[in-house]
Formats: structure tokens, C-alpha cells, sequence
């Protein structure tokens, strides 16, 4: 028996923010969206088109509030074949929120302050 990664999953406050963050910082775009009938919520699949792990948006109509991230002990982590034009990218959108420039790495947060890792490839 064997596993594989399908997707990991977040909750966003603003979907199109998050959508235009994603698509923005990181190049990932929508795949497919499930909408609930009575408009209680939306989840939106995102690709990078490369790999088969998706991103996993949800959006629920009735949450109001931003989401308790309690300490912040997880992140997901992005492969970047450019990490000097990425970390430029970053650096202007003002998304970066911690480098550890010794082990060649840097993190940004999304809109909703979930932290995402960016390395270098190989």
C-alpha cells in the first residue's frame, strides 16, 4: 500500500485575494472550484502545472474573522529554479516575513498570515 500526496488545504478570509496573492508570488493557478448550491462556502483547487499536489482554498461565507494560526509551527514549502528573482519579486510585494540567509532560505505570508517557505532548487 502506498501514499500520495494530493492536496493541502488552508482557509482564506478573501478568496479573490488570496487568488491574485497566489497567482502573484508564486505562479499558481486555479485548477478546478467546487461552489456549494446554497453559496455557504467555495473551494478552489490551485496547480503550480508542474507537480500533482494542489493547493486547497476554502472560503466560507460565513467566517468574518481571520483564522487563529496559533504558533505558526507549519508552513509549506516552494521550490524556485529563479531564487534571486524570486526573492525580488517578494521584496516588492512586501510579502517576505523572515530569511534565514545561512541556510539559503526565506519565508512570505499570504494574505491571511499563513507563513510559506521558498528554497532554491536543488
Amino acid at each position: 500500500m502506498g501514499f500520495t500526496i494530493d492536496h493541502f488545504n488552508i482557509n482564506v478570509l478573501n478568496l479573490e485575494k488570496s487568488l491574485v496573492f497566489y497567482e502573484k508570488a508564486l505562479g499558481l493557478t486555479e485548477l478546478r472550484r467546487n461552489t456549494a448550491t446554497d453559496g455557504s462556502y467555495v473551494i478552489v483547487y490551485l496547480t503550480d502545472n508542474q507537480s500533482s499536489t494542489k493547493l486547497e482554498l476554502t472560503w466560507l461565507k460565513d467566517r468574518d474573522t481571520p483564522y487563529d494560526l496559533g504558533d505558526e509551527e507549519f508552513h509549506i514549502a516552494f521550490k524556485t529554479d529563479d531564487f534571486d528573482a524570486a526573492h525580488a519579486l517578494h521584496e516588492r510585494m512586501g510579502c517576505i516575513c523572515y530569511e534565514n540567509e545561512a541556510m539559503g532560505i526565506y519565508f512570505i505570508n499570504d494574505p491571511d498570515g499563513y507563513w510559506l517557505e521558498v528554497i532554491p532548487a536543488g
